[in-house]
């Protein structure tokens, strides 16, 4: 058995069908891990969602901000994008059983020693903590008020956590860190707009893997999200977003029966030209 987490698909299936042929996946014998935003952006999103979702529980994604942006515009909570790709599952015959199937994904996921998130982890949360607050967005996306919370789902405020939030305010800073976050201060306030690499950090705010004392540095999280950072290996995080759909690599590391871990990464074609 081998385990394998693969960064950003977005839509981009000729990669991921490709990455899976070179390490001869096997749904019956090894586990695969995708690290959200599974779709948008690349040419065949909804040959993607039919690709994971044939390989069954073999299969465990988090869900990032473009996953959860699908969702809103089929709720009719959110508005197609210029940039966007995803009439191919708005349109499909089987669009209520991809749609079911992407709200029932987690927001985090603790398995093999590694936290795993679609963008980030907030400085002052334990695995306990994230883990206990994905579950409480997860059930809203899996139940009967799931359109309530897609009307109420955008937006950059409240910035930072808090423990007494609740309501939307909460489950929005909740969303906003798992999804969003790349740069945070000293205290946990998150800054969105910056999406340029590590050494472009705004004035106050890190990247928020290197907040000092963050309370999950004694754990590897991996994650996603954040393509202009590029491939980092480290004790503590795996950041896997090497911009496939921008013509870079979809990128996997592997975990193997003896322990070792390694990077396995194809090729990706051009999908789109960053603006």
């Amino acid at each position: 058995m081998s385990v394998y987490w693969v960064g950003d698909v977005q839509g981009c299936d000729a990669p991921l069908g490709r990455l899976l042929d070179e390490v001869d996946f096997s749904p019956s014998r090894d586990a695969l891990y995708v690290l959200g935003d599974l779709v948008n952006r690349g040419p065949a999103s909804e040959q993607v969602l039919r690709r994971l979702m044939a390989m069954g529980s073999a299969v465990q994604c988090v869900l990032g901000n473009h996953d959860l942006h699908l969702l809103a515009v089929a709720a009719g909570a959110g508005r197609l994008k210029p940039m966007d790709t995803l009439d191919g599952i708005l349109n499909a015959a089987d669009r209520p059983a991809l749609l079911d199937w992407l709200r029932h994904q987690r927001m985090a996921i603790w398995e093999h020693g590694v936290l795993m998130v679609h963008a980030g982890v907030l400085p002052s949360w334990t695995v306990a903590q994230t883990l206990a607050l994905a579950g409480e967005v997860e059930s809203v996306l899996r139940g009967p008020d799931l359109s309530d919370f897609l009307h109420q789902m955008y937006g950059n405020e409240p910035a930072a956590w808090r423990e007494d939030l609740t309501g939307v305010d909460r489950l929005r800073v909740i969303v906003n860190a798992l999804t969003r976050l790349r740069f945070c201060s000293a205290a946990g306030k998150m800054e969105f707009a910056s999406k340029e690499g590590a050494d472009a950090a705004p004035a106050g705010f890190m990247p928020w893997f290197d907040v000092p004392g963050r309370q999950t540095a004694d754990v590897t999280v991996a994650f996603g999200h954040w393509s202009t950072l590029g491939l980092l290996k480290r004790r503590d995080v795996w950041a896997l977003d090497t911009g496939c759909v921008w013509g870079g690599c979809l990128s996997a590391m592997r975990l193997n029966a003896d322990g070792q871990r390694e990077l396995i990464q194809v090729k990706c074609e051009q999908a789109q030209r960053p603006r």
